[in-house]
């Protein structure tokens, strides 16, 4: 029987027309709430009077999901209305963070709670909860002279803009680049048959885009080094014109920087996170690049012989040197010829309607819950919506949230991976609980005229990890919304994901959720030894690629001065992926991180992988399917969301402080011990 959610889904009816409208009646409320606060007498401000996450919660609830519309969207009216939206809310919430009698009022109240004896009375994330916005104050400059404070308001709605327009650049980015049959030579016919095929003068082209599915598939099989030369300098150099947005942003975010009283963007940035500061970053990622490098030269060696011997064959020039176009290209061959692993049979037993199921499945066993799959209505017809539930729950108090799986590239939608917390889950003030949204929006292969849907083995790992995203945000219970989910430090956030990518290689795992599309069967004990093997082939190729965005990041966030960010970009990337460039491309206009939240962050996937390789190998290894071990891993690391310091999470999980050595041991095997 089906059980009536005691809150009811969002509509998704929105016209272009009246987001507008929408927005600005929802700021103009906020901003008399705000007055209202900051015209309370010194003496009235406490923890109820300030009602102090309400005002934010109910804004976001509002905000959120009608600023997300430009990711999903097939309505570029409806896409281009909400990123306008979008602006206002920034500009907003600069506005209302630089509120000096805001600030003050919250300063007066913890003041009060102290002075009362109150504050001994509330709980610790009552208490975090008013630490934290007095600490949003302090950082956002409010302890600064009047003339300082209008100079960040006004900085900081710059910035805002730039990033936003960045984004907006990424997913408008609808090019093309064209190729005939012979250049294509190796790209799978089921890729090929998804291209734009016309005539051009007398012979036919095809005409990709730069969306995962029609270009990496270049990359990896062209044969032509030409071909895939050309798709990666077009790839790289796709989104030229956000490289002066970029520059813009650094130089703001210098002056930013002085004026708040620290020495870099990266000080200021990772003051709230585990790391603590800039100096911990460039030691982090210089310890890490020193380990992978000789691990990375022998790859490179490795790849290199490969290239040498096929160019031979094939009577093809060889200038002794590795390019950026090579690698993907020479990683698969080698794990196809070493390990006789071939990327395209594996994709075969992978059809997305067994594979999303199966995942739904392993997750809802794993963590005590139930999807049910509802009709309601949802931003595009290929939409998903789910209702969550405790496994055996009877009645509605068994409720958790929504759920929305967008699986399927189209026009104008975001064109990654990634999670949407739509609706963070909280305590409302008359003691009810209010729940979670979450929406995944992937960008899946589609069916092909001969073929299902067919996903990568890589795919698989990216679905996994996503949908960890997605539990995060349906399973943290705090009392604030602000705490919920994976509002926690930005270089903890990707490790329970991390973490969950395991599962993608677990010989149980894998057998569970393969079937081959004709057959039926799943992966054979034979494919899947093969395929856990080539997890960590050319693993230090792999890192060095992710310590070169990460050391880009960081030292256009430490210099003190602007400078030639595309010279730097292709520089670093030599020096550090030990893989050579032809002409300069402006690749770093395509690194939305430094953009979307992640600027002086990108560390974070690398650093947050110690902790997500330690929970993994001291818990869930010896049985990964154990709801038992579920059950801890909700309840000591879901729950608590960013309630508390995630330090302590992470010691109430595993029982001790993390170490890096299961990490260690991952990447390097026996050898580890000596590093």
């Amino acid at each position: 029987m089906s059980i009536k959610p005691p809150q009811p889904a969002p509509t998704w009816d929105h016209r272009p027309g009246e987001i507008g409208t929408l927005i600005k009646d929802l700021i103009a409320k906020d901003r008399l709430l705000m007055d209202k606060i900051a015209a309370l007498p010194a003496g009235e401000c406490n923890f109820q009077s300030l009602a102090l996450s309400v005002a934010e919660t109910d804004f976001d609830a509002v905000a959120e999901p009608l600023s997300f519309y430009q990711n999903v969207s097939a309505d570029k009216a409806l896409r281009d209305a909400s990123n306008e939206a979008e602006v206002l809310v920034r500009d907003y919430g600069v506005e209302s963070s630089m509120r000096i009698d805001v600030y003050r009022a919250k300063v007066a109240a913890e003041k009060n709670l102290k002075e009362s004896g109150q504050w001994e009375k509330l709980s610790a994330e009552e208490k975090r909860l008013v630490e934290r916005m007095i600490l949003d104050g302090t950082r956002a400059g409010l302890a600064l002279p009047k003339e300082q404070r209008n100079q960040l308001t006004t900085l900081k709605k710059e910035l805002s803009q730039l990033c936003l327009e960045f984004s907006k650049n990424f997913n408008e980015e609808d090019q093309r680049i064209t190729f005939t049959e012979k250049q294509l030579d190796g790209v799978p016919k089921d890729v090929i048959s998804g291209y734009t095929k016309r005539t051009e003068g007398s012979e036919e082209v095809y005409d990709a885009t730069y969306k995962t599915p029609d270009i990496f598939p270049i990359f990896k099989f062209a044969k032509n080094p030409d071909t895939r030369r050309k798709a990666f300098e077009g790839y790289e150099s796709r989104l030229e014109v956000n490289v002066p947005l970029l520059s813009k942003a650094l130089n703001i975010r210098r002056e930013l920087a002085s004026i708040l009283g620290y020495k870099t963007w990266a000080d200021y940035v990772t003051e709230v996170k585990m790391i603590k500061n800039g100096k911990g970053v460039i030691d982090f990622l210089d310890d890490l690049e020193e380990k992978l490098r000789p691990v990375g030269l022998k790859d490179r060696e490795t790849l290199l012989a490969l290239k040498k011997k096929e160019h031979e064959e094939l009577g093809l020039p060889f200038d002794g040197e590795f390019y950026i176009w090579d690698y993907r290209y020479y990683d698969r061959k080698f794990i196809e010829s070493s390990l006789d692993l071939d990327d395209m049979l594996v994709k075969e037993y992978f059809p997305v309607t067994v594979v999303v199921p199966t995942i739904l499945d392993i997750y809802q066993n794993l963590l005590g819950v139930r999807f049910e799959e509802i009709n309601g209505t949802t931003w595009h017809p290929e939409v998903q919506q789910f209702s969550v539930w405790e496994k055996d729950s009877k009645d509605e108090s068994g409720f958790i949230g929504y759920c929305y799986l967008d699986l399927y590239p189209r026009s104008g939608k975001y064109s990654h991976a990634a999670v949407w917390p739509l609706l963070p889950g909280h305590d409302n003030s008359d003691g009810k609980r209010s729940y979670p949204i979450a929406a995944m929006v992937a960008n899946l292969a589609k069916p092909t005229p001969d073929k299902p849907a067919l996903m990568r083995h890589d795919d698989v790992v990216t679905f996994f990890h996503e949908m960890g995203h997605v539990f995060h945000g349906l399973l943290s219970h705090t009392k604030f919304s602000r705490f919920h989910g994976t509002s926690v430090a930005r270089d903890f956030v990707e490790a329970p994901s991390q973490m969950l990518e395991n599962w993608c290689w677990e010989p149980q795992v894998l057998e569970k959720m393969s079937s081959h599309f004709e057959t039926k069967k799943p992966l054979s004990p034979e494919l899947i030894t093969k395929l856990v093997k080539s997890r960590y082939v050319n693993v230090g190729l792999f890192y060095l690629r992710q310590v070169f965005f990460a050391k880009f990041d960081i030292k256009v966030h430490t210099s003190s001065e602007d400078q030639d960010y595309t010279a730097l970009w292709n520089s670093l990337r030599e020096s550090i992926s030990l893989v050579k460039s032809g002409k300069l491309t402006p690749g770093q206009g395509t690194f939305g991180h430094i953009t979307g939240g992640y600027d002086a962050g990108y560390y974070g996937y690398t650093y947050s992988l110690v902790f997500a390789a330690d929970m993994y190998a001291t818990i869930f290894k010896a049985d990964p399917l154990d709801p038992a071990r579920g059950k801890r891993y909700r309840e000591k690391i879901l729950v608590p969301g960013g309630s508390r310091e995630e330090l302590d999470s992470l010691k109430d999980f595993l029982g001790r402080e993390p170490n890096s050595k299961a990490f260690l041991n991952e990447l390097f095997g026996s050898q580890s011990a000596n590093l």
